[in-house]
């Protein structure tokens, strides 16, 4: 499977752990230049980078918040300034706060969602989405080709009780990705998405139970739970010349949930 990702520009947001760091990895492996965006993990971003270069890639960091929409443009410039351009953007960084309830904590019923929580849960997860999108689209035009990847989120299809606003913000990238891929098509810019389901990072490690996580994957067709490698690999996929000619998809990597 040709790549062709050796020297591409790659900008991956919130990539200092989790999924964010297997798909930066991912793109080291195959000689791309990674551009490493941190919300408040400083130190995650620069171990990230680290293994970043031991895996034969070329590594930036700079810090990015969803709800600014001036870090987008400044990641995006550190990137253009130092390496040319822009080839790859993957959004990935997240920021749910109170819209996902902690197990066992109360899940307020619908009529009782502040709308402040509401309206700030989708001005990060869609709203950040638009401008991070329109910073890079200057960038990516009039390279050879391009590729973008939104990261979903599987509870926008099953649902969650009391994750509406996260849910709705998750669920219209799919519309986004589907627009985009019309108005960018003709210049060799692709756009998907990419849905994990539940996946191994270190805070479900951290906060799921071994004997919750088997149960969890015994519900399966895989009977296991995704790894955020996994995951990473269909990024890569979606996100490289080795997809030719598929946009405005949904890909969902949940071990068939």
């Amino acid at each position: 499977m040709r790549t062709d990702l050796t020297g591409k520009v790659v900008l991956i947001t919130g990539s200092s752990s989790g999924i964010g760091r297997a798909t930066a990895l991912a793109y080291a492996a195959e000689g791309a230049r990674v551009g490493i965006t941190y919300h408040d993990n400083r130190d995650g971003a620069e171990q990230t980078a680290e293994a970043v270069r031991g895996a034969g890639g070329e590594a930036d960091i700079s810090r990015y918040d969803l709800r600014d929409e001036r870090t987008a443009r400044e990641a995006v410039e550190r990137l253009t300034e130092r390496w040319g351009g822009l080839d790859v953007l993957v959004a990935n960084a997240i920021s749910w706060g109170e819209a996902i309830p902690r197990p066992g904590a109360p899940r307020p019923a619908f009529e009782d969602v502040p709308a402040k929580q509401w309206q700030d849960v989708l001005q990060t997860t869609i709203g950040g989405t638009y401008h991070l999108v329109q910073a890079a689209l200057p960038a990516m035009r009039g390279r050879p080709w391009g590729r973008i990847v939104f990261l979903g989120a599987g509870l926008a299809d099953t649902g969650v009780p009391g994750a509406g606003s996260y849910g709705a913000g998750k669920s219209a990238l799919y519309g986004l990705a589907r627009s985009l891929a019309w108005e960018l098509g003709d210049r060799g810019i692709l756009v998907n998405t990419v849905v994990p389901g539940q996946t191994l990072t270190g805070n479900v490690l951290t906060h799921m139970p071994a004997p919750a996580r088997e149960a969890k994957a015994a519900t399966l067709p895989t009977r296991r739970m995704s790894t955020p490698e996994d995951v990473a690999a269909a990024v890569l996929f979606l996100g490289s010349a080795a997809n030719g000619n598929t946009t405005g998809e949904t890909l969902r990597v949940t071990g068939g949930s």
